[in-house]
């Protein structure tokens, strides 16, 4: 039996939230949500997920900094981490790769290509 991909997701929008849990779930993901960088910081001090996905443009931390973070934390170093936001701009997006991340999908994102990429970079 394996064990199911859990995947945290960040965005402070409680719409964009709900669409990521129906969109992962559906592709058999087990989904925990955090509403920003601080909330999802708090959560990864008692949990693991296998992924984590943030949008970049929050309140109290963004997800540069909260990328920063992650990496930070010998713990969660390697954990494959997409960037998911309206932002598009090469600028940005090679901010989040120094930061350190994985990916990024751009809002408004199509579920199967997002399911795509998380099997790409879980597995």
């Amino acid at each position: 039996m394996t064990a199911v991909t859990k995947i945290l997701t960040v965005d402070d929008s409680p719409s964009m939230r709900m669409l990521l849990r129906i969109a992962l779930t559906e592709h058999g993901y087990e989904v925990a949500e955090a509403e920003d960088g601080v909330a999802a910081l708090d959560w990864l001090k008692a949990n693991t997920p296998d992924m984590i996905i943030t949008d970049i443009n929050m309140p109290r931390m963004d997800g540069f900094s909260l990328i920063d973070a992650v990496r930070a934390d010998g713990r969660h170093r390697d954990r494959p981490i997409l960037v998911l936001s309206t932002e598009s701009s090469e600028e940005k997006k090679a901010r989040a790769r120094a930061a350190g991340a994985t990916g990024w999908i751009v809002k408004p994102f199509d579920p199967a290509k997002l399911a795509a990429a998380v099997r790409r970079v879980c597995h």
